[in-house]
């Protein structure tokens, strides 16, 4: 095998609950419903590159078989090219080029997708990081005959990332998420669905540090939720959620 050389870097963990709360859609009945989500992510590096996963637990107040105590998670293990091989991969405002293996799963529509690609990894002033990733949009899910959500033809998928840091005097500010494009896909049934846009910006509030406390660990905010064609339908959501985060 080709030499393949990474630098020493230790493994690093970075762990978050998220209490989130808000009006979001139903796409399927075009109601929106009190809502909350819970959620666990954490970020991880390691010695050949990072990995990043989340899972959420939704609930709502409507009793129509969505968001009905649900499960909805992603997990994106990235191999760095720099990292790999030691050396100083890109130039200018490049930092790094990876290989992603996505792979997104919901509880009750049964979906799986896949989704291997590319990342961009970029320099800029006051991020923590700004990855832009291309990757193919592989269903694997069970589909209808299986009791879940229609199966769909294969896709891709592009997606923005990014964390902010910024000042205002005393206090310390976040924004933070993604924003991603999904290409139309038709479904089992012949059934087209268009391509989706989904937009998930926080913005946070160090509200530990602000009382007193450890700075980066409690933050208040908010998150605002765009999503057009949601789920396949022809529904667009915009909500605003109240956000909780506790970094460990």
């Amino acid at each position: 095998m080709a030499a393949f050389v990474a630098a020493s870097v230790p493994a690093a963990a970075q762990t978050e609950f998220h209490f989130q709360f808000g009006e979001l859609l139903n796409p399927f009945s075009a109601q929106e419903e009190e809502s909350f989500v819970l959620t666990l992510q954490q970020a991880t590096q390691w010695k050949y590159g990072d990995s990043f996963f989340f899972i959420d637990y939704l609930d709502d107040r409507g009793r129509d078989g969505f968001n009905e105590r649900d499960f909805y998670g992603e997990w994106y293990p990235t191999l760095s090219l720099g990292k790999m091989s030691g050396k100083t991969v890109g130039g200018g405002p490049l930092a790094d080029v990876g290989f992603i293996a996505g792979l997104n799963a919901a509880g009750d529509a049964k979906v799986v997708k896949y989704l291997p690609g590319l990342r961009l990894a970029w320099k800029a002033a006051g991020f923590i990081f700004l990855n832009t990733d291309l990757m193919l949009y592989l269903d694997g899910s069970s589909g209808v005959g299986a009791g879940g959500a229609p199966r769909t033809d294969d896709s891709y998928c592009f997606d923005v990332n990014w964390l902010y840091l910024f000042s205002v005097g005393e206090q310390d500010f976040q924004i933070t998420g993604h924003a991603e494009y999904i290409g139309a896909v038709t479904n089992e049934f012949g059934v087209e669905y268009g391509g989706t846009i989904l937009a998930q910006p926080q913005f946070r509030w160090d509200a530990g540090k602000a009382f007193g406390g450890d700075a980066g660990k409690l933050f208040a905010g908010i998150e605002y939720q765009y999503w057009s064609n949601k789920l396949g339908t022809k529904e667009d959501e915009s909500a605003v959620q109240l956000l909780l985060a506790w970094q460990l």
